[in-house]
């Protein structure tokens, strides 16, 4: 039985096209249940990084990137229940907690922050994760 015999039709998953879904293997989100989960978000758009050099901006752009992928779902930033943030530096900590203050503010979802050696791209400061929740839909 190949991976996509097994696929549980309770299962939606949503690509984006990106060249690293191909290459890796995976969706850029994945709902099961009353959850949407969406992977590892870079600034990147159409190959090309957005917000070089500024963690902020990177920061900005990513979640940007990683809220679009809810849209299929029907889900938005108040939908996020938790949200992971990968730096390089922990020198940007504070420009990081910045942008994600002023993406989610209120809506204050369970997050964690977390100093790495590095991305795949070098220009890369910032990677996001984010998990959100579909209001008991199953």
């Amino acid at each position: 039985m190949t991976p996509s015999e097994r696929r549980d039709p309770d299962v939606e998953r949503d690509r984006s096209g990106s060249t690293w879904e191909k290459t890796i293997g995976f969706a850029r989100a994945v709902a099961a249940g009353d959850r949407v989960l969406v992977a590892g978000t870079m600034p990147l758009s159409d190959g090309k990084l957005l917000g070089e050099g500024s963690p902020y901006e990177q920061t900005r752009a990513a979640f940007g990137k990683a809220l679009e992928a809810l849209e299929p779902f029907g889900l938005d930033a108040s939908s996020v229940i938790r949200t992971r943030m990968y730096l390089t530096h922990a020198r940007d900590v504070d420009d990081v907690a910045r942008a994600h203050k002023e993406i989610f503010g209120d809506i204050a979802p369970a997050a964690t922050v977390v100093v790495v050696s590095g991305f795949v791209d070098s220009r890369v400061l910032v990677e996001v994760e984010m998990e959100a929740f579909r209001g008991g839909r199953t």
